[in-house]
């Protein structure tokens, strides 16, 4: 995968982190990704990211898990190895609630949690460039992918007007690999990059 060059600001507050996207954005510089310690409530929004489909997915495997324990104690009960429990019928849809609830609860959060990773591409053997050491410790980080045209110095000075206290250029992988952070030392090592 290829490196590409990443303008990377530091911001102490929240208060200031927040204005900060809306005015990136609305200059035309692409933001490739905010990192905060903590969620902050309508950055998505600021970021124009779509609302998440996740309860979509959520919903979807909860039937999976309501069909799959109806399906399967239906067919056992009813069809393949038919009990008479105290004489109740062998469909007793009523006695076979909690079971379909724990299935249906099971089956969609795991799914959730699977698809959050798969999203998100988070995995113990999934690694990505780490932008700043303070991202998800006490710093807000905003890193922007300047294109070809950009001139750096003028994006490194809206970003310190704008209320930024660091601000360092990087050259990193944009995607993830798979493997140890082996890939980042090695490339501090052959390019001379600083990486925080």
């Amino acid at each position: 995968m290829a490196n590409k060059n990443f303008v990377v600001g530091c911001f102490d507050d929240e208060a200031v982190l927040f204005p900060a996207v809306k005015k990136v954005r609305m200059a035309g510089y692409k933001i490739h990704d905010v990192y905060t310690p903590y969620a902050v409530h309508g950055l998505d929004h600021a970021l124009g990211l779509r609302e998440t489909s996740l309860h979509t997915a959520g919903f979807i495997y909860g039937i999976t898990g309501t069909a799959t324990a109806l399906g399967g104690i239906g067919w056992i009960l009813s069809w393949d190895w038919p009990l008479n429990f105290g004489g109740k019928p062998h469909f007793a849809l009523p006695a076979w609630i909690p079971i379909t609830f724990e299935l249906t609860v099971l089956f969609a959060s795991i799914g959730m949690v699977l698809t959050f990773c798969y999203l998100c591409q988070m995995a113990p053997f999934v690694k990505k460039h780490q932008f700043h050491s303070r991202a998800t410790d006490d710093a807000f980080v905003m890193v922007v992918e300047p294109t070809p045209k950009t001139n750096l110095e003028d994006l490194k000075a809206f970003l310190s007007a704008n209320g930024a206290t660091e601000i360092e250029v990087q050259e990193a992988e944009a995607g993830w690999w798979l493997g140890t952070y082996d890939k980042q030392q090695k490339l501090v090592r052959d390019k001379g990059i600083e990486v925080a």
